[in-house]
């Protein structure tokens, strides 16, 4: 791997027991020796040929209505076979939701589409798997509720969609879709990205899903915890951290934490789930439900704790 900032070679062939080839698609975040490094072309044609076919990617929105199902749709984006790759919780307006939308501005059906899109927050995602937008298209079924739950009962749309338009969630219907769709909710500097966060940074507290957690598609899981406690998410997104940012983060840990280096290892080797939590006491609250640092103590002392 050839530095181009710095014109010298900074990595040779070496063992990188934590990564996996399935880790490396186009948009894909990968760290290295600290590095984070964006997957942003293929090498040759046969490499594109080869992985183009097997790590297709989409467009995927969470809609307002099904907010309190997050937890439960990612789960079932997971036992898919999905793998998240970008993640963001943001929430339209009237000018966000006629450009997402531009195509439907003119329909009869837009007034109510625009309503109920802009009425809470929404989840954006981008998804990897085989041949993603045909796959996330069957897999969440037809676009109206009562035809979903004849059609296909096991679809996302069948399970928590409500009508034609409260239906739970959306997807690209093409390549050319995913790129526009995907470049709307994630493009640019953050300052001028048209989707922004939803993070208030008032009378909240921060919770982080472990790249473990993360990897292994029970994100889902952990924030059904955190519904069923009574906290509100007023944010979300998915970060990779690189290891310098870690150490910064974790310092005040620097000498007092046994597992201090693992933990920095560990936080810089896949992504992370950020999360904006809120509600009285909350950070009483959310210290509560993960538990003590140690989860062999947390199973004996906070049994139905995160941890």
């Amino acid at each position: 791997m050839h530095d181009i900032k710095n014109n010298r070679i900074f990595l040779k062939k070496i063992e990188l027991p934590n990564f996996s080839i399935d880790d490396i698609y186009i948009g894909a975040k990968v760290t290295i020796l600290s590095r984070v490094m964006k997957v942003t072309d293929y090498a040759d044609v046969r490499t594109r040929n080869r992985f183009s076919e097997t790590r297709g990617r989409t467009f995927a929105m969470i809609k307002p209505h099904a907010y309190a199902n997050i937890g439960k749709i990612l789960d079932e984006v997971s036992a898919a076979g999905f793998e998240v790759s970008k993640l963001k919780m943001s929430k339209f307006n009237n000018n966000s939701v006629r450009e997402f939308y531009q195509e439907h501005v003119d329909k009869p059906f837009f007034p109510n589409l625009a309503q109920a899109m802009t009425a809470d927050v929404t989840i954006g995602m981008e998804l990897v798997a085989n041949d993603a937008i045909k796959k996330w298209r069957s897999f969440i079924g037809p676009t109206n509720t009562a035809n979903a739950k004849t059609e296909a009962p096991k679809s996302i749309r069948a399970k928590f969609g409500v009508d034609g338009t409260l239906n739970a969630v959306h997807g690209a219907d093409s390549a050319a879709s995913h790129d526009r769709e995907t470049d709307i909710w994630f493009g640019g500097m953050p300052a001028q990205r048209l989707m922004k966060t939803t993070a208030v940074l008032n009378n909240c507290s921060l919770l982080i899903i472990k790249p473990h957690i993360v990897k292994e598609g029970l994100a889902g899981q952990i924030i059904d915890m955190i519904f069923e406690a009574g906290l509100e998410i007023s944010a979300m997104e998915m970060f990779n951290l690189s290891r310098p940012v870690v150490e910064e983060f974790f310092d005040v840990y620097k000498g007092v934490l046994p597992e201090y280096l693992p933990l920095i290892e560990h936080m810089s080797n896949g992504p992370i789930i950020a999360l904006e939590v809120r509600q009285e006491d909350v950070v009483g609250r959310l210290r509560e439900l993960c538990g003590p640092h140690d989860p062999e103590i947390a199973k004996h002392l906070r049994p139905n704790s995160i941890r």
